[in-house]
């Protein structure tokens, strides 16, 4: 039964894009954007993870490539390595499906770093069934992405950063139902653009802001039939923070994200000719319409996703944070709190995160009640970073 139970809620999670309830252009039923690959937007690390998924514009850590790459070359550790766990509907009582990450960069020197991370997504193990109930074949559905960047300062407070990415999503394979269909693991090469502006001064006060463009790449596809393809979550991120000091042991930085999905609005299932436009488009031109195929500015305008959250630091060793992540009732109806909190020893961090118990059924979120945790190491033991509290 929790086998049955997982498979409906991966097909539900991993559905591809073209479901929808309703016409775009009426304001008041539900019509979610939507995409392949969607474990990409799953926050990858417990430190943003407990600050409502802020993590465009905070200071930089190990983590910085999910988030933006621009940030590396500020950072104060000149090496430093991050891996991350988050259980998936642990609430539901699974223990096979997770995300795992992994991620790090190196400073070449005061004005450029490299970096690279991994992301697995396991959907546990599935047992196909034909009509009648009777047991098929099993699988085990995983997905995965691997990124190498490079970041650079263009002046004195602004950086830039850029990273190629490979995907690769296995959810099914041959022809588990015996349905004429062969399945085959997708694959998509994609990029990221950003850009971050750090405007503290010496003390570590003041303003910072950052931009991205992640996942711009190409279709994804499970079939050999092209008609297929489906879109993987671009997205355009836009962040800012400010930190406040105290004195020397303790500061408060409080950040906001903003994001958008650059994958068109679905149509109606009922408007043939606008759904064969919908699978059509190339991949470019579907990042410029998603900015205007809503139905009106007030459309476009719900689905954009508000992430909300602050980080007290004490003696730049202890962290508690929280945040608040809204999203609109009509385009996913995503809201929840999270809390965190850090604690720093010589070279090694640890972070947690909690997502407070949000939404009912299909929307309850499938972090609800979930502890993750990252495992962060700055490996410049001479440095004075802060292994992600600062």
């Amino acid at each position: 039964m929790i086998k049955q139970l997982t498979l409906k809620t991966a097909i539900a999670f991993l559905a591809l894009s073209v479901i929808t309830t309703s016409k775009a252009q009426d304001p008041n039923r539900i019509n979610v954007v939507t995409s392949a690959v969607p474990f990409l937007k799953i926050s990858p690390d417990a430190r943003a993870g407990g600050m409502g998924d802020v993590g465009i514009a905070t200071t930089p850590d190990a983590n910085s490539a999910f988030w933006n790459l621009a940030k590396t070359p500020f950072a104060t550790s000149r090496t430093s390595i991050a891996a991350t766990y988050t259980p998936w509907l642990k609430d539901l009582g699974l223990n096979d499906v997770y995300l795992a990450s992994l991620a790090g960069y190196h400073r070449l020197d005061d004005q450029a770093a490299i970096s690279a991370s991994l992301r697995y997504f396991s959907l546990g193990n599935i047992q196909f069934t034909d009509f009648a109930g009777n047991d098929l074949s099993t699988y085990r559905p995983r997905e995965f992405s691997v990124d190498f960047g490079y970041s650079r300062k263009v002046g004195e407070n602004l950086a830039v950063g850029v990273a190629l990415r490979y995907i690769n999503s296995s959810l099914a394979k041959g022809d588990p139902n015996n349905s004429g269909v062969v399945y085959k693991a997708g694959n998509a090469v994609a990029g990221d653009l950003s850009i971050y502006s750090d405007n503290t001064n010496d003390e570590g006060q003041g303003w910072s802001w950052g931009a991205t463009l992640s996942n711009l790449g190409s279709k994804i596809g499970y079939t050999s039939d092209a008609q297929q393809k489906d879109y993987i979550p671009a997205n355009l991120g836009l962040g800012g923070a400010y930190t406040w000091v105290f004195d020397e042991s303790n500061r408060l930085t409080a950040g906001v994200d903003v994001n958008k999905l650059m994958v068109p609005t679905p149509p109606s299932l009922t408007d043939s000719a606008a759904l064969v436009n919908y699978r059509n488009k190339s991949p470019i031109s579907s990042w410029f319409s998603s900015f205007g195929d809503a139905g009106g500015f007030g459309n476009e305008l719900k689905e954009f996703q508000v992430s909300l959250g602050g980080e007290y630091v004490y003696n730049e060793q202890f962290a508690l944070r929280g945040g608040y992540f809204y999203e609109n009732k009509f385009k996913g109806n995503r809201k929840y709190f999270t809390l965190g909190a850090g604690i720093k020893y010589n070279v090694f961090g640890l972070n947690f995160s909690y997502l407070v118990p949000s939404g009912n059924g299909v929307n309850r979120n499938p972090l609800s009640n979930t502890l993750r945790f990252s495992l962060i190491f700055d490996l410049d033991s001479e440095s004075n970073g802060t292994t992600g509290l600062k």
